[in-house]
């Protein structure tokens, strides 16, 4: 007797359907609920991305930008749970179009550094996690203007949450050394 016998095979039909692909094959069927859900659950994550990369003031363009090139371009999605990484990618796309398409430069003006207001120091915080390498200033971001816990951030991006945890360790030692705190 081998424990074959007593391992039940899974099917495509007894295979658990995660709440992502759930959602996904919703949207894919036309549902446009189930596309609020997709909005609502994943546009912190693409806020967080895009503004690790770019201007805040263009960032809730981009973000719808982003949504409406997923709404149009859902069936091309070939692994409905690893949506979150798909719209980090589109995402990531998006944020380069708009530096090919607009050519932006953001200049500091030149007495920021000599102010010490709350706004003054924001800008400066933001600047210097979007100056880290795309890795950290995206955990970063998702975690320090978005709001996310790191299992939070581990689920929408399909990084390990080990990684999550390296990210941020890694990134906030960064940023610290850039900001000079001790």
């Amino acid at each position: 007797m081998t424990l074959s016998g007593f391992v039940p095979k899974l099917s495509a039909t007894t295979r658990p359907v995660s709440e992502d692909r759930g959602i996904v094959e919703a949207v894919k069927a036309g549902d446009e609920a189930a596309f609020g859900q997709l909005y609502r659950k994943f546009a912190p994550l693409v806020h967080g991305v895009l503004l690790s990369r770019m201007p805040p003031e263009d960032v809730p363009d981009l973000v719808q930008e982003v949504f409406l090139a997923a709404f149009k371009g859902i069936g091309s999605l070939r692994e409905p749970d690893a949506v979150g990484g798909w719209l980090i990618r589109m995402a990531r796309n998006h944020a380069a179009g708009f530096y090919r398409s607009r050519r932006v430069a953001e200049e500091l003006p030149d007495d920021v550094a000599g102010q010490h207001t709350p706004h003054a120091e924001a800008t400066e915080a933001m600047l210097a996690i979007r100056s880290l390498p795309a890795a950290y200033s995206e955990t970063l971001m998702l975690r320090l203007v978005e709001g996310m816990t790191g299992d939070e951030i581990a689920q929408l991006t399909g990084l390990s949450p080990g990684s999550v945890r390296v990210n941020l360790h890694r990134g906030m030692d960064m940023l610290r050394k850039k900001l000079e705190i001790r």
